[in-house]
């Protein structure tokens, strides 16, 4: 059974992190992060030189997220069709696949804990992984 506060606070931060990376906004997108809170991608290593993969703690999480901003090409568009919580999972996809051509196609999963985000994972696709090639 979903929990319909927690369905809730996933449902909030699904729709504030989508604003936040639209506008390139760093300090929304912290906002929506506990202190300890991690990101899990290969775009960590690619850009922060870290060999797991994972970045931790709310300043590596400003440093990484500002980086991201910065380095974002044309095709990460953020076409995707909805998600899927069960109140403390939220998973989501960027199909290759969208109206305006191919993007970068990539899932994302958060786990979500007293309205926050403690986890971020980002799995990518083997057209995403052929920009970290050419940056």
């Amino acid at each position: 059974m979903i929990d319909e506060a927690r369905q809730s606070d996933a449902e909030r931060i699904c729709k504030l992190w989508d604003e936040a990376l639209s506008n390139k906004d760093l300090e929304a997108a912290l906002a929506l992060y506990a202190d300890a809170a991690s990101i899990e991608s290969p775009l960590v290593q690619h850009l922060m030189k870290i060999p797991t993969g994972i970045v931790e703690g709310r300043e590596n999480l400003r440093a990484f997220i500002a980086r991201v901003f910065q380095t974002n090409p044309p095709q990460r568009k953020r076409f995707k069709q909805g998600f899927f919580t069960d109140g403390r999972i939220v998973t989501w996809e960027y199909p290759r696949v969208s109206p305006d051509g191919d993007q970068m196609e990539l899932v994302e999963i958060m786990e979500i804990d007293k309205g926050l985000i403690q986890r971020h994972r980002v799995y990518w696709g083997w057209y995403a992984l052929g920009f970290l090639k050419h940056e």
